[in-house]
């Protein structure tokens, strides 16, 4: 029998203390970092006056070439389904390709304000 005192095992360096200073850093950067810069001055948002704010988004798509889509419906049949949708589109939003030319999109848009669209918003087709 060998009564000995055991071998001490050999270990590493700790790493228990420096996942402690990473993770108080992690904290120290997130409370201390700001995400987006803040505004200037309150801005109110307008209000809708017309229309019903709980109707569906109403999306009118343009491509690249020029061709037109709004709820199933192509081309001069998206203006028609539109015209014919003005008094339920509270806003209507387009939704244009980054290569359509802005004179195009300015001619749609005083389109679909001569119809009777009354509020348009224009967003990209970026994700």
């Amino acid at each position: 029998m060998d009564f000995s005192t055991p071998k001490k095992r050999e270990t590493g360096e700790p790493i228990l203390p420096m996942i402690n200073v990473v993770f108080l850093l992690l904290i120290f950067f997130l409370l201390s970092s700001q995400i987006a810069p803040r505004a200037p001055f309150a801005v109110v948002p307008p209000k809708l006056e017309s229309g019903d704010p709980s109707a569906p988004e109403a999306v009118l798509f343009m491509a690249a070439d020029g061709r037109l889509h709004f709820a199933g419906a192509q081309d001069e049949g998206a203006i028609a389904a539109v015209t014919a949708q003005a008094g339920q589109i509270g806003v209507l939003t387009l939704r244009a390709d980054a290569e359509v030319p802005a004179h195009e999109v300015a001619a749609l848009i005083a389109r679909l304000r001569a119809a009777g669209i009354a509020s348009v918003t224009l967003t990209g087709t970026g994700s």
